[in-house]
């Protein structure tokens, strides 16, 4: 067993990958009593190891950037040989840059890049593939190209295991953003299939329509290993059961697949389950002898693992071997005893039939080296044998090459085998020539898309568009035209779909396809709608698609609007199109909705900017239809704010027109300047002290308007009323984002510091921001104390007090220092506190937790969600309970910036201009950053106006917030929040 290892190290990781202390470790069992009992270090001084395969004679060995090839040709046990057998050229933070390598059925081999670093490989076709997206890629051993399998928008696709046909089945996390418990997935990998999340790293890729979808949500898992179980040592029921590794659930599930349409259908169960949460399996392994063993790090990592984040050395990682009590003993596992060098041809054959799979395996590999094997593995697949043996002796006649390296077509033993009575055995011959790319093959290929298999009939796609040829689109044309619907879906079965349509692009042959579009089948018409959309050279037009897009066919329609949502330069032929809409005086709510993002969409273009100015001014409109138009202009978002929309928002806005004015102001707040004009900056202000309106109204106009503005008396005082605590925790911070945004006159900062002597530790530290631009001796001493005073100073990082008091004179950062040093807790008397603390908490009650949890006092629904409501500024809580401990818990609301969950890590931006913003990463695209700052508060950053990004310090969620409630309130919350698993 070669074991990749740490060697325990916690240093950072710029620190791990210039020491390179990390290994691979050869463990042998030398008395055969399942017990590892001799080590040696096989090969040393790599990078972060985080996989190892043993394939013909070497040890393959993922150590970003490099795939390494180590052998040991002298047989003593440690590698003496190290080859680059792929240097992917990229490194990030969390090393998830590479997962791997594993070899398939099929003789590549496969592995996962997670990371959004750009990487760029040559394709088959002499093209380059440049790409930041998360990928499973796919290589010979013997080098070459390299061939992208999936892309996704995911962070970190982990393992690959392979079904009996090749079909490729992996673990990740964050297939969707955190939402309703679900986060990780298990997932097909169909080849060309574009998978989630919603992320800009996907946007240049192929698409067949929506993005494919999971197999099944596993939470917030951090899944890693995976196999499928091939012998039947556990009984028949276990065969082809897959396992994974839960990382932070600290178990290993099964998942039984059953074939549902064109893909699978699991079943899903616990395995091996521990209560210890120091317990991290991430690597499960069929042993020859059928038992598992399960690879458990033990307590020391800590990388970008939310659930991980104390260094705990002292508890140690363990391999585990789990055998069924009754099982007969399996002897010699590993044919050992065998004569593999005298063997012959007719001796390998046979072994396809063995009960041992490292024997099947091992006799695979061998007789894929043997020039004589075709005709005796064509007797085996035409003869009575069993489905496996001939899926073995496909396998034996895939991924062999000629004598330079090169690959083999399939043979003719292959071909025969499309037509074999069992569908596994057809599918697993399809795959062999799809991978081999055998033009000879297609006449087989075309009748199998009629095949009564549904895998198969994909399966069949797939090939036909790795080989490539013309004639075959009006029959994938027809093929798509058989599809049905699935169960309460327009849209038929969306794998056996996605496969027909990449077909269709990947043959590239746009006249062909463009016969589909006369189809009166609405999935053929879909399937070259979408086909044409996505060719370099499709030349669909907008004329083609505008009158779809109020098809009263819902699949026509479905496909018109999702071909318009990434087709912005569409925007001037569809203006006409979309200007009947918006004269429509019988929308429904549904269609109002769709129209809006349908023209926020396609905003970039002028005729659409002018469109929507037309609507939202046009007085005989229904009010509703000028909503449309204004809540369009509040979502597009355009780099540059049309003069005309701008001139509109501020007659609107200052004018307080009906129920016009609020929607006026919350489109103003989305949009982007260098510099706020002066005419929306006038409106803004007079919006901001009409009383008519409401309260979120006036202050979302201040928000706007406000930054480096003087506020008058009366708003001042209106900001100030809307500080205190019987308004809402989003109200509040919004009037403490206009204060440290205005510019504020002596009199009203030290007017300011009787608010601080009241803010709770919610809206404190946002507060302070108020008092960082004045340099004033008074003010400083005024606000220390006050800060003094203050019910939420308990709760306040000493950071921020020395950030708000960089600018005062020394005396006032003198005091300042002392009130700091107040509430530096160190980690340690950090921990003595929480230790006081949780004996003091228990035997909270659950349903006054969740009272307390969507209560104003609380407020945490406003940044968390539970199933389907509440916020998202903060971490899915769902199943909370299943991945942190009660102690976690109780840290994360007493120390909020103790640890930081992945993907909620606090951010601080610096513009140009000086300004900084701090909050959590929405997005991070190549025209701008978002952030959100706080709950249903975001901040819009044009990335050619971004300075410098870097790491904050201080969580979102202030520290303090435990103060603000009494023990037995802190002790009913922990308990709701245990309950949600």
């Amino acid at each position: 067993l070669y074991v990749t290892d740490s060697s325990g190290s916690n240093d950072p990781v710029k620190q791990q990958l210039e020491k390179k202390p990390h290994r691979v470790v050869r463990l042998e069992d030398t008395n055969g009593d399942g017990v590892f009992d001799k080590g040696v270090v096989f090969a040393d001084k790599l990078m972060f190891p985080e996989g190892s395969m043993w394939h013909d004679g070497s040890l393959y060995v993922s150590a970003a950037p490099v795939i390494w090839k180590l052998t040991d040709t002298d047989e003593d046990g440690v590698a003496d040989k190290r080859e680059e057998w792929l240097d992917a050229k990229t490194l990030t933070g969390c090393a998830n840059d590479l997962h791997g390598p594993y070899v398939g059925l099929d003789g590549w081999i496969y592995w996962c890049k997670g990371a959004f670093a750009k990487q760029t490989y040559d394709l088959p076709d002499g093209k380059a593939l440049e790409t930041r997206a998360a990928h499973i890629f796919r290589r010979r051993p013997e080098g070459g190209f390299v061939e992208p399998v999936m892309t996704g928008g995911m962070d970190n696709p982990v393992e690959v295991a392979f079904t009996p046909e090749g079909e490729r089945i992996f673990t990740t996390t964050f297939f969707q953003h955190p939402g309703g418990g679900k986060r990780d997935g298990l997932v097909h990998a169909i080849y060309g299939g574009v998978y989630g999340k919603v992320h800009d790293v996907i946007d240049d890729h192929k698409k067949t329509g929506d993005l494919l979808p999971v197999l099944t949500h596993l939470g917030a898992a951090a899944p890693c290993g995976l196999i499928r179980y091939e012998s039947e040592v556990f009984g028949k029921e276990y065969q082809d059961n897959l396992f994974a590794c839960l990382f932070n659930l600290h178990k290993v599930t099964r998942h039984q697949l059953t074939p549902k349409g064109a893909t699978y259908e699991p079943k899903d169960s616990d395995f091996l389950t521990s209560d210890s949460n120091d317990f991290h399996p991430t690597d499960v392994i069929e042993d020859a002898d059928g038992s598992l063993l399960v690879i458990d790090t033990g307590g020391w990592y800590k990388l970008c693992c939310p659930t991980s984040q104390l260094w705990k050395p002292d508890l140690l990682g363990a391999i585990y071997r789990i055998r069924r009590a009754d099982a007969s003993k399996v002897n010699d596992p590993r044919g050992l005893k065998i004569a593999w060098g005298n063997a012959s041809t007719e001796d390998l054959a046979k072994m396809l039939a063995d009960q041992r799979p490292a024997v099947v395996h091992r006799a695979i590999q061998t007789l894929r080296k043997k020039s004589d094997a075709d005709q005796l593995l064509g007797k085996l697949l035409r003869a009575d044998s069993s489905a496996a043996v001939k899926r073995n002796a496909i396998w034996a006649l895939t991924g062999r090459t000629d004598g330079t390296g090169r690959l083999s077509p399939s043979s003719a033993s292959v071909r025969v085998a499309l037509k074999d009575a069992n569908a596994s055995v057809r599918h697993t011959a399809i795959h062999s020539v799809s991978v081999a790319k055998d033009k000879d093959a297609e006449p087989e290929l075309l009748s199998l898309l009629k095949d009564s298999d549904p895998q198969a009939r994909r399966a069949a796609a797939e090939a036909l568009g790795r080989v490539g040829s013309a004639e075959t689109v009006p029959v994938l044309l027809t093929a798509a035209g058989s599809l049905t619907s699935a169960a309460g879906s327009s849209i038929p079965d969306r794998v056996q779909e996605h496969s027909i349509i990449y077909a269709l692009i990947e043959i590239d042959a746009p006249s062909a396809t463009r016969q589909g579009l006369e189809s009166e089948n609405h999935f053929t018409k879909r399937a070259a709608l979408i086909a044409l959309d996505q060719m370099d050279n499709g030349k669909l037009d907008a004329k083609t698609v505008a009158p779809l897009l109020s098809s009263a066919d819902p699949v026509l329609k479905e496909t018109a609007n999702w071909i318009v949502s990434h087709r912005r330069a569409w925007g001037g032929d569809l203006a006409e199109f979309f200007a009947a809409k918006l004269n429509d005086k019988n929308l429904s709510e549904p269609e109002a909705r769709e129209l809006e993002r349908q023209l926020a969409t396609l905003a970039a273009a002028e005729p659409i900017q002018e469109l929507l100015v037309k609507s939202a001014a046009d007085e005989k409109l229904p009010t509703a239809n000028r909503l449309v138009a204004l809540h369009a202009m509040a979502q597009a978002h355009p780099k540059e704010t049309p003069a005309s929309w701008t001139e509109l928002i501020a007659r609107l806005a200052g004018h307080g027109e009906g129920d016009l004015a609020g929607p006026a102001v919350a489109a103003a707040s989305s949009f982007s300047f260098k510099r706020l004009p002066e005419d929306l900056k006038t409106a803004l202000f007079t919006a901001a002290h009409n009383e008519r309106l409401s309260e979120e109204t006036r202050l979302q106009a201040l928000a706007v308007a406000s930054p480096g503005a003087e506020l008058d008396d009366t708003l001042f005082r209106f900001v100030r009323e809307n500080l205190t605590s019987e308004k809402s925790l989003s109200i509040r911070n919004s009037a403490s984002a206009i204060l440290t945004k205005a510019k504020l006159n002596q009199e009203q900062s030290l007017a300011l510091c009787e608010n601080i002597k009241m803010a709770g530790p919610l809206e404190l530290s946002h507060l302070l921001g108020a008092f960082e631009n004045s340099t004033s001796e008074l003010v400083g001493t005024t606000l220390i104390s006050s800060l003094k005073e203050s019910r939420g100073l308990s709760g306040l990082h000493p950071d921020r007090i020395k950030q708000t008091l960089a600018k005062y004179p020394e005396p006032v950062k003198e005091q300042g220092r002392a009130v700091a040093a107040m509430l530096d807790e160190d980690l340690a008397k950090q921990a003595a506190h929480l230790d006081a603390l949780l004996p003091r908490i228990k035997g909270g009650d659950i349903r006054r937790g969740q009272a307390l949890f969507n209560s104003q006092k609380a407020a945490c629904a406003s940044c968390h969600q539970i199933g389907y409501l509440g916020g998202n500024l903060g971490p899915d809580l769902t199943r909370i309970g299943q991945v942190r401990t009660e102690r976690d818990l109780l840290e994360a609301i007493v120390y909020p910036s103790a640890s930081f969950v992945r993907s909620f890590e606090p951010v601080i931006v610096r513009t140009k201009g000086g300004d900084e913003y701090s909050g959590v990463l929405r997005k991070d695209a190549v025209d701008e950053v978002v952030l959100g700052t706080g709950p249903g508060a975001d901040v819009r950053i044009a990335r050619n106006d971004v300075e410098e990004t870097r790491p904050g310090k201080i969580s979102v969620m202030p520290q303090g917030f435990a103060e603000q409630l009494r023990q037995d309130e802190l002790a009913d919350l922990i308990a709701f929040l245990e309950a949600n698993r």
